[in-house]
């Protein structure tokens, strides 16, 4: 059985991509057959696994536009049983021409539905409630949430919930929320502290006892083209987010 998790925030900046990443990373270093899904336009996650996207045969735009199989896109990454299936800017005109289309809410869920023999589907999706997000919503078991430590956070969120509360009713009834992860916290601040507090009030029981810290290391590591645990396994980002792994395994059960 696989388990399909939509990493999601529709505000940009927030650790999305690194959360996606990362966890996908520690994931596949657990022995389970991960399949990291870059569903954001900017491509920032096939990047941060060291692709060039200049360089590849298909990618999750031909995917959508149904001109090719998921199957047909994925490659291996240089981490044991961690798999991507990349994408280029080109994915916000296919999401253009998807807005005419027949079927363009399930479209992911239709590919993801073709593939076999991963453990763990991870969607890496837009920092927008686009046509795209609601594909990856629509697809997923679970929704991973990440939020900034900031004073923002909770702004927004509010749609973006009201969101999955619609497609829970309508297309999706089994879509749950795994667990709202605080990222960039400064432990040095009182904000982040205050915040955090906010976040579970917000959020009770849903939220990460690790929280992801503010980390040169972890802002690092894509510009290497890699996953932090492999740029830097000693560093605090790449603890924290093995911790958040066993996490999701163990609220997975």
């Amino acid at each position: 059985m696989t388990t399909v998790i939509s990493v999601t925030n529709q505000k940009g900046g927030v650790g999305k991509t690194t959360s996606a990443v990362n966890i996908a990373y520690f994931l596949a270093k657990q022995g389970k057959r991960t399949l990291l899904v870059d569903f954001d336009p900017q491509g920032n996650a096939t990047s941060g696994l060291g692709f060039d996207k200049q360089e590849l045969e298909g990618t999750m735009s031909d995917v959508v536009l149904e001109t090719k199989q998921l199957v047909d896109v994925i490659i291996p990454t240089k981490h044991k049983n961690l798999f991507l299936a990349p994408t280029t800017p080109h994915l916000a005109n296919a999401e253009a021409e998807l807005a005419q289309a027949n079927r363009r809410f399930t479209r992911l869920k239709n590919a993801i539905g073709t593939v076999h023999g991963y453990d763990f589907v991870l969607i890496d999706s837009p920092p927008s409630l686009s046509l795209l997000t609601v594909n990856g919503l629509i697809a997923a078991r679970f929704v991973l949430l990440p939020v900034q430590a900031e004073f923002y956070a909770l702004e927004g969120l509010g749609q973006l919930l009201e969101t999955m509360k619609l497609i829970r009713k309508s297309m999706n009834p089994t879509l749950d929320l795994i667990g709202v992860l605080p990222t960039m916290v400064d432990g040095r601040t009182t904000l982040s502290g205050q915040v955090h507090e906010e976040i579970k009030k917000h959020f009770p029981g849903k939220v990460f006892k690790t929280v992801i810290p503010r980390n040169i290391r972890l802002a690092e590591a894509p510009s290497h083209g890699l996953p932090v645990g492999a740029y830097d396994r000693f560093s605090k980002g790449a603890r924290a987010y093995k911790s958040v792994t066993k996490e999701v395994l163990d609220r997975v059960g």
